[in-house]
């Protein structure tokens, strides 16, 4: 499908093949994320790595300092003062067999984000099939798999804007760091806060580059490749 006149218009003002200093980048986003609802802004870090190799799969979870700007909705499977604690936290789904049940039977995935407590991850690990290729899996390496003393303050953190991520086949991460409303100084925090935490998590099987490449860009927008050497200096990383 061709693309429409508004991206052409938007495109038309990105250098193709230039990599932008981090604060033409972003004022370049906010020239370009005009559409008439409140655009996300997402980060795609493409990595030195081989994610079919065990030894180089990077994936985690970060709270970004100014949050994502995108209200989430949470499911939590827990029961008896887990589950009280759930709802009290401000979850928006809590349950048991029956959450189980309905997502196997529905096939239901009407959430954003799904914490367990472990005495139930035997029973929720039925649900790979459905939640895993959604992204919506509970996982011990995420943060999402918890006891039930850590309910409550996983629940504050993910509302709060924690943003799980794992490198894909290709080896490029892909990320929501804001909304456009936020503005640049919020989008270049929690820009470089990822880049930071991507950084730390560097396998020590990788070899040569690691952070070969980051871009920007919004929902209807292009993409705007940044100066990766710069990104690295402002992240207070040499390597």
């Amino acid at each position: 499908m061709p693309a429409g006149k508004r991206y052409r218009a938007a495109r038309a003002h990105v250098r193709l093949g230039h990599k932008y200093p981090v604060e033409d980048g972003l004022s370049l986003l906010a020239q370009t994320a005009n559409a008439k609802f409140d655009e996300t802004i997402d980060l795609a870090i493409r990595l030195g790595v081989d994610p079919k190799q065990s030894d180089q799969m990077v994936r985690g979870a970060l709270s970004l300092p100014h949050g994502t700007g995108k209200t989430v909705r949470i499911l939590v499977f827990a029961e008896g003062d887990a589950a009280r604690a759930a709802t009290a936290a401000g979850a928006d789904f809590v349950g048991g067999d029956e959450l189980i049940e309905k997502i196997q039977r529905e096939g239901w995935t009407d959430f954003d984000k799904a914490i367990a407590t472990r005495n139930l991850m035997a029973k929720v690990g039925r649900l790979g099939k459905i939640l895993g290729p959604r992204g919506l899996m509970p996982n011990p390496r995420t943060g999402t798999v918890v006891g039930p003393e850590e309910i409550a303050k996983t629940i504050q953190e993910v509302k709060g804007g924690r943003v799980d991520f794992r490198v894909e086949k290709a080896g490029v991460v892909h990320a929501p760091i804001g909304k456009a409303s936020m503005g640049a100084e919020k989008i270049r925090d929690n820009l470089l806060a990822f880049v930071q935490n991507i950084i730390r998590l560097k396998p020590a099987s990788s070899k040569g580059t690691y952070l070969r490449g980051v871009s920007i860009s919004s929902t209807m927008g292009p993409g705007i490749r940044l100066d990766v050497n710069e990104i690295i200096r402002l992240s207070g990383d040499s390597r």
